[in-house]
């Protein structure tokens, strides 16, 4: 949720890359269109279950931060991964709201690959600093982020008891971006 190199195009903003973990699907990671919302709702679904975004909000997250909603394609219709970095209107601060990666397509390096995306379009939009939250059980996400340069934000190592709910810990890492 390490990485082959990518070749990016770098004649048009989308910067489409094209991925190959799996030589008979080749994936290519693009920024999110209007027509892939009925699918990023089955795999926001499929990969955070319970804890899903619900369809309206997806739409609206869509509306706000389409520029750095981005997505891996396999080219079938299905999507297998996606990053969502959401941008306060003033100041330089940027939140990750959302990385996934479909179970069979994890171990591959993707999670890096759409973090890696998003974290230089956000540098090049000039933004400071990137948060995001984590559960903290999710030792595999947490390395990837740490190996990003991600730090847990203080106080208390960043951890926050019941932060989206009774029983809903998260911890809250922070990277700062040199420009």
């Amino acid at each position: 949720m390490t990485a082959e190199p990518l070749e990016r195009s770098l004649d048009h903003r989308d910067q489409l890359t094209q991925l190959t973990p799996h030589p008979d699907e080749p994936l290519v990671l693009r920024t999110a269109r209007e027509s892939d919302l009925p699918e990023l709702r089955r795999l926001d679904e499929e990969v955070f279950q319970e804890v899903a975004y619900p369809g309206f909000l997806l739409r609206q997250l869509f509306d706000m931060y389409e520029q750095n909603f981005l997505v891996l394609d396999d080219g079938t219709g299905r999507l297998r991964g996606y990053v969502l970095a959401a941008t306060r209107a003033l100041g330089a601060d940027s939140w990750i709201l959302g990385l996934c990666v479909t179970q069979d397509r994890r171990r591959h390096g993707l999670g890096r690959e759409l973090m890696t995306e998003v974290l230089d379009r956000l540098r090049r939009d000039g933004i400071r600093v990137v948060r995001l939250t984590v559960e903290p059980a999710n030792l595999a996400a947490i390395f990837l982020y740490r190996d990003l340069g991600f730090r847990p934000e203080e106080p208390d190592g960043g951890l926050r008891p019941d932060y989206f709910g009774p029983g809903m810990h998260r911890q809250i890492m922070r990277l700062d971006l040199d420009h």
